[in-house]
Formats: C-alpha cells, structure tokens, sequence
C-alpha cells in the first residue's frame, strides 16, 4: 500500500479520470502502469473509489521523463523498484526534474482553459507570468496559447504557492544544468574509456550506456537528495545557533 508522503492524501484526491487528465495520460495507461507494479494503488474512499494524490501525479511525470530519456519498460521497472520507501511528492518531483532538461523538446502546445484544466486549478495572469518565468511554459505568438511541458507543470504550479522568487528558481536551474553537463561529459569520458580498453566500436558503447544509464541516473538523483538534505540541515542548525 502507498505511504501517505507519497499518495498526498491530506491533499484534495483524485479519480483516476482527474488523475489522468492532470498526467496527461489515459486512464487506461494509468491502470496498466499499476498492474505492473510502477504505481501505488490507490486508496479507497467511499463506495470503494479509488482516490489518487500528488504522489501518484509526480510518479506518473517521473514515468513519462524516464521513456523520453530512452529507457525501456524493464528499465523503468527497476529504477522505480530502487527507489527509497516513503518517498514524498515532492522527492518525486527532485527526482524527474533532474532527469529531466528544464524545457524539453516535447513541450506540447496547449490553450488556456486545457492548461488549467491540466494544473489543476484556475490561473491569474500572474501566475502564468511566473510559470513563464520559471520556463514551465512560453506563450506562444499570438498570447493565447502555449507551449507547456505537461510533466513539468505540475511542478511548477505547485511552486506557485511558494514564496520563492521566480529569479532564485531560474538560478537554481542554472546551477543544476551547469554541473550535470559537466558531469554528464566526466561520465561519458570514463564509459569512453572504458568502452575503448575492453571492445572498440559503437555498438559496444551503446551497449553499455544503455545499461547504464537508468543506474547514473538514479546514483545522481540520491547522492544530490541526500547532500542537499545535508546542506539544509547544517543551514537550519546555523541558523538556530545564530
């Protein structure tokens, strides 16, 4: 059964048609996904309906980034099955936004009443504006429609109610993508060499960064959750002691 952290049920719940829609999915895909094991079940509510969180929705965009990245079902499937217990929404969220580029090429285009029914809520102009400004979405040129990363944008929405300012969001961005392309480019290095030392061919390389990659992703995502859980807790025991 689905922790609590991780369904989100002190949150408002979802059908699986709301759960969908927000995703971006078919309901369809949405039990396919559970029957396999890679989400939760959901919880029960009166007349035995099934009730889904926020948890449920950041597994669903954690799922669609990791195929964009390539992987296989197999794959995903053990990624998922690594993943620690008790994971939050927000983990989630860590976790496919570091997979993910910022602004994917799979951005897809979208009008206003189909993108708030996709956030979840209604959305001032002021809050599309810092969506904007944190590249979850751009307007396109007419003003009235949009390209929106649908993975992404739960995400953003959620941040909407944070008050943090657009301009340190985009710097941690610049921070983030400025040290996974160098490590991306270190790693790659070493596979290389690797790669050159046993076997020397294309295919050979292909090989291994396929069965690579889903375990570096996943041993980037939990070394940068547990260091930035160690950098907050040294800041918050300064911050007592000061």
């Amino acid at each position: 059964m689905a922790t609590e952290a991780e369904t989100g049920s002190c949150e408002p719940a979802l059908t699986v048609d709301e759960l969908a829609a927000r995703a971006g999915v078919t309901v369809r895909t949405v039990r396919f996904y559970s029957t396999r094991g890679l989400l939760p079940p959901p919880e029960l509510g009166p007349r035995r309906v099934g009730r889904y969180g926020p948890g449920h929705l950041s597994r669903l965009a954690l799922i669609e980034e990791l195929q964009h990245q390539g992987l296989t079902l197999a794959a995903i499937e053990r990624y998922l099955s690594r993943l620690p217990e008790g994971l939050s929404a927000q983990d989630l969220a860590i976790h496919r936004a570091l997979v993910a580029s910022w602004m994917p090429d799979g951005a897809e285009e979208t009008g206003r009443e189909e993108l708030e029914r996709r956030a979840g809520r209604a959305l001032t102009e002021e809050d599309v504006d810092r969506l904007a400004a944190m590249n979850v979405l751009e307007r396109d040129a007419s003003g009235e429609g949009f390209r929106v990363d649908p993975g992404l944008l739960h995400l953003g929405v959620r941040l909407l109610d944070v008050p943090i300012a657009p301009e340190t969001i985009l710097a941690a961005r610049t921070v983030l993508l400025e040290h996974a392309r160098a490590t991306a480019r270190e790693l790659s290095r070493l596979f290389r060499d690797e790669v050159e030392t046993r076997a020397p061919d294309v295919a050979a390389m292909k090989s291994l960064s396929a069965h690579m990659q889903p375990l570096v992703i996943q041993a980037l995502v939990t070394a940068f959750q547990r260091t930035l859980n160690e950098e907050l807790r040294a800041a918050y025991e300064d911050a007592a002691r000061g």
